[in-house]
């Protein structure tokens, strides 16, 4: 395991792990969800490159920005196009929905997630590629300039639930009920698996009848500030977490303006991000 050292300022040093290092704790998790890839008998192809040094060659690029093809090769994580393929790969046989799935049962599991409550909330980033593509934009907060807009949600204690992301131009409403409706049932505890919230939180940005009526027929209780009125609600003493979820969220240099030209692998980063947002919530990794 790579580790480097950091100075405290009382004189003592601490070891801190990498971000792009995977402990052995959560790839005993990530392992059995990995699609099988069996060699061919007869013509086998090139031998695949060891799946244990792969997502580090991803998580690299996911928080330093750096471009794939400048991947190093001494760090041995493999090159910089067979990492691209690889989490193209693994977004499309849908890895990261099922490592979310476990990492939130686990979470449950220790008593690390509180469905009393959830927030939302959405944050605009720039984008400066696939400007033709269906989720990139004009801002209507920044003169018109594409980007994209990550939606998330979150527990009591700013646990991220569900992350999702659209064209900057949509509006935050249009995602309320995707993103309810996607929380997958989380389970780790006796009894029924738990999926729906009591409350829920949100700003002036979700504010509509209708869809308050959409959340009380799920059996939510909405709490959603309305436009017109005055400050002094108190939901931002509530609402605070969701907003230091999405600074976790946007830590990684490769989330903070969209460089992916696909969809798919914009949506991949963000996935990959949300499930290592996840494992730094439970003690064991």
């Amino acid at each position: 395991m790579e580790l480097y050292v950091i100075p405290c300022f009382v004189g003592v040093t601490m070891t801190r792990r990498k971000p792009w290092v995977v402990s052995d704790e959560l790839w005993a998790v990530i392992e059995p969800l990995l699609p099988k890839h069996e060699r061919r008998y007869r013509y086998p192809e090139r031998k695949r490159i060891d799946d244990r040094k792969t997502p580090q060659g991803v998580l690299f690029v996911l928080y330093t920005g750096i471009q794939w093809e400048y991947l190093p090769q001494e760090l041995g994580f493999g090159s910089g196009p067979t990492c691209w393929r690889r989490l193209a790969e693994w977004q499309e046989a849908g890895l990261w929905e099922e490592l979310q799935r476990v990492l939130l049962d686990r979470l449950r599991a220790a008593d690390r997630l509180d469905f009393s409550r959830v927030t939302v909330d959405s944050s605009h980033v720039p984008a400066k590629r696939g400007r033709s593509s269906t989720k990139v934009g004009p801002s209507p907060v920044d003169r018109a300039r594409p980007g994209s807009k990550h939606h998330v949600l979150t527990d009591a204690h700013g646990t991220l639930l569900r992350v999702s992301h659209t064209g900057g131009h949509r509006n935050d409403i249009t995602q309320l009920l995707p993103l309810v409706d996607g929380l997958p049932p989380v389970r780790g505890k006796r009894g029924r698996p738990r999926r729906t919230p009591r409350t829920w939180y949100a700003d002036r940005g979700y504010d509509h009848d209708s869809y308050r009526c959409c959340l009380h027929q799920r059996g939510i209780v909405p709490n959603i500030a309305r436009r017109g009125e005055p400050h002094g609600s108190g939901l931002g003493r509530i609402r605070w977490v969701a907003e230091t979820a999405i600074a976790w969220l946007h830590g990684p240099r490769r989330l903070r303006t969209r460089w992916e030209v696909r969809d798919d692998m914009h949506d991949a980063f963000l996935q990959l991000a949300h499930c290592m947002t996840l494992a730094r919530k439970h003690p064991a990794f």
